[in-house]
């Protein structure tokens, strides 16, 4: 038996020209002229389980299409409807390494699947879904409404020192309650001027500007009805922030399998100040957001793949297979064993 190691943070690297294109009026598209960015990929555990294969689909860019590779100022607009009618109403499990997308549903019925949980919802609703998130989609026929889609580079471009979007990039957000002066139809208004701004050819002057604060109005707006609905109170602190925001990324770049001190290290700052940070912004100590993160990728590769327990063990950096199972029992109450048991007699539907 040969097992390959898993780096931490695999990646690729392109470099090609970029250009500026619009596409058809349900779907569109912007390039503008950039340096390159890193992709990040993820690398499959070789073993003597050749059949062992992720059902998990990873796509660069959209749903559905494997050879999109968006570059650093990508944003992409398009009804609802129209990719999901395309697959029957069923988006299957995925996730985009570097695509953060907005859906906004007007109306309808949909159900919503993360690694480990399903929820019904309706529309008016407004789902934000980070980099690197694992969602899926099952749609009733009379659904409506429209997604954007950029890249989080252009999302660090737009919002540079990381002062509002930082404490609610953790995971996928649902905003469900809106009142005045954010009503629904504000906020498919805002969505709308997204799509205006994409399609106008006739205005041209200071088209990439313009497309930027459209974007930035609209990730406002998203920012002030999750403090609305959240109830939360955020701390001003740019520099907490920034610190935070670099440790979300620290955390799903090296998987979690780095202690707080080390964490701490590569942000130049002590440990102590580390977990003051966090529980100024999440509540929490660092130590909490590294485990949360642990039992999140548990999670999905126990309900997602075919991955056996000791080499789920393995990719999430576990000396041993029992100290992983140690671990996800006692922040969960079950065995691996028995998560993956019960995770399959729900799981979503084909």
């Amino acid at each position: 038996m040969v097992i390959h190691k898993i780096p931490s943070s695999p990646a690729t690297q392109w470099v090609f020209m970029h250009h500026f294109r619009i596409q058809t009026k349900h779907s569109t598209s912007i390039f503008v002229n950039l340096t390159a960015q890193t992709a990040f990929c993820i690398d499959i555990i070789r073993t003597f389980k050749s059949s062992t294969l992720s059902s998990i689909s990873r796509f660069e860019g959209l749903y559905g299409d494997r050879n999109a590779r968006p570059d650093s100022e990508y944003v992409y607009w398009e009804q609802l409807e129209t990719r999901s009618r395309h697959f029957e109403w069923d988006i299957k499990p995925h996730f985009h390494p570097r695509l953060c997308q907005l859906f906004f549903v007007e109306k309808g019925q949909f159900m919503f699947m993360e690694s480990s949980a399903q929820q019904q919802l309706e529309g008016p609703c407004l789902i934000l879904i980070p980099p690197a998130s694992l969602h899926g989609f099952s749609y009733t026929t009379t659904v409506t409404g429209s997604i954007i889609s950029l890249s989080d580079s252009l999302l660090n471009t737009l919002f540079p020192e990381a002062k509002v979007l930082a404490p609610m990039m953790g995971k996928v957000q649902f905003i469900t309650r809106f009142s005045a002066p954010y009503t629904a139809q504000r906020v498919q208004h805002y969505m709308q001027a997204v799509e205006e701004e994409l399609f106008d050819n006739q205005h041209q002057a200071e088209k990439r500007r313009m497309l930027h604060l459209c974007l930035q109005q609209l990730f406002l707006v998203l920012y002030r009805l999750w403090l609305q609905q959240e109830e939360v109170s955020i701390s001003t602190d740019t520099i907490s922030l920034v610190h935070f925001r670099k440790l979300q990324e620290l955390i799903r770049r090296e998987g979690g399998h780095k202690t707080v001190m080390q964490l701490a290290q590569d942000l130049h700052i002590t440990p102590v100040h580390l977990n003051r940070i966090c529980r100024e912004i999440a509540g929490k100590a660092a130590g909490q957001l590294v485990q949360e993160h642990l039992l999140e990728e548990a999670r999905k590769y126990l309900t997602y793949t075919s991955y056996s327990i000791s080499e789920i063990a393995y990719l999430l950096h576990f000396e041993y297979p029992n100290y992983f199972a140690r671990f996800f029992k006692k922040h969960t109450g079950l065995s691996p064993r028995e998560y993956r048991d019960g995770s399959n007699e729900v799981k979503t539907p084909s």
